[in-house]
């Protein structure tokens, strides 16, 4: 998979109580404060300057989250490093594989209303595709809850997206692997719960499933079901962008540090990797999933919210992955 290391790099922190109102000192301990997971005796800690460099990101966002509110949301850095063009809380990001709960949530919503089913075979939902059968869906068909899990026995870890002047694939053809999609055919090749592995093209089918039984376009369905709804004002999965949008947007670099063609590019493969948003919108679907786990979202059931975080294998649950930390329970998007 060709990975792509894009300009502006998504970080949303999940506080404890100990964390205030915004103050600039609160600012100032995260801007010049950063500690790796485990700290010893005399390290320093290093400035978000100097991560930034580290990794070779031009630009970063950042959301804090204390007490279900967007406590304070800044942009650094560079939304275009060739040009010049400073970031700002404006600038639109590709968030890559956090994509696959926002998606997630969205399907978790469709099963609530009745649409689909966590643990039917997916193919009962799917109308314009089918997921080929073989001796290992013989005793056990893909469900959905397995897709959201990576549990299905899918192949295709991830995708590298298609680069401006490129011809961009059907969701169809990129699961066939036919046409001009750059990746290989979705298929099962371990038997459906039989563990967890990676598998974005899981995803991809859950993405085609979510349309066909909704008769609506994936980008369009999820602003109906998510994006509106939470005010993510400055968040879509149409690919490639809008040209109103485009002009937000932020300029990509590969991982040997060069620029990416064309600036950026499209992933028709949207709820594995097609989302573009900021870490204050992020923040806000956060926000929204913690509602979820105290009863309080209108959007999705306590019971539903429950069962989205609870992991199936390997601490993964249904798009979110789980791990503790000091600060508590966090859960976190494992971009693997």
């Amino acid at each position: 998979m060709n990975y792509l290391r894009f300009a502006i790099l998504s970080l949303f922190l999940i506080c404890s109580s100990s964390w205030a109102s915004p103050q600039d000192g609160k600012i100032t301990a995260v801007e010049k404060g950063l500690l790796p997971a485990n700290v010893f005796k005399g390290d320093q800690p290093w400035t978000l300057q100097e991560r930034m460099q580290h990794y070779g990101v031009p630009g970063v966002g950042i959301a804090v989250i204390h007490a279900s509110k967007v406590a304070w949301f800044k942009t650094y850095g560079l939304a275009d490093r060739e040009t010049g063009e400073l970031a700002k809380n404006s600038t639109l990001f590709q968030a890559g594989s956090v994509s696959k709960p926002v998606a997630a949530f969205g399907a978790l919503q469709m099963v609530e209303a009745g649409e689909l089913s966590l643990d039917a075979d997916v193919n009962s939902s799917l109308k314009s595709w089918k997921l080929p059968e073989n001796e290992f869906t013989a005793g056990s068909k893909v469900t959905l809850k397995q897709l959201l899990s990576h549990t299905g026995g899918l192949t295709v870890h991830g995708f590298g997206g298609y680069a401006v002047g490129d011809e961009v694939p059907g969701v169809i053809q990129v699961l066939d692997g036919s046409g001009p999609a750059n990746s290989a055919p979705v298929r099962v090749d371990k038997a459906p719960g039989e563990g967890y592995r990676y598998s974005g093209g899981g995803y991809t089918i859950a993405q085609l499933m979510m349309a066909d039984a909704s008769g609506k376009p994936f980008e369009v369905l999820m602003d109906g079901l998510l994006i509106k709804p939470t005010n993510m004002t400055q968040s879509t999965y149409q690919q490639p962008l809008p040209s109103a949008m485009l002009k937000l947007a932020a300029a990509g670099v590969l991982p040997d540090g060069t620029a990416v063609k064309g600036q950026r590019h499209t992933y028709p493969e949207m709820a594995a990797a097609g989302l573009w948003t900021t870490a204050g919108d992020l923040a806000l679907f956060t926000i929204e999933m913690q509602r979820a786990l105290k009863g309080e979202s209108k959007l999705m059931s306590k019971e539903m919210a429950q069962t989205m975080t609870t992991p199936v294998d390997a601490g993964y649950g249904l798009g979110w992955y789980q791990k503790s930390w000091r600060i508590g329970v966090f859960f976190s998007r494992w971009l693997g």
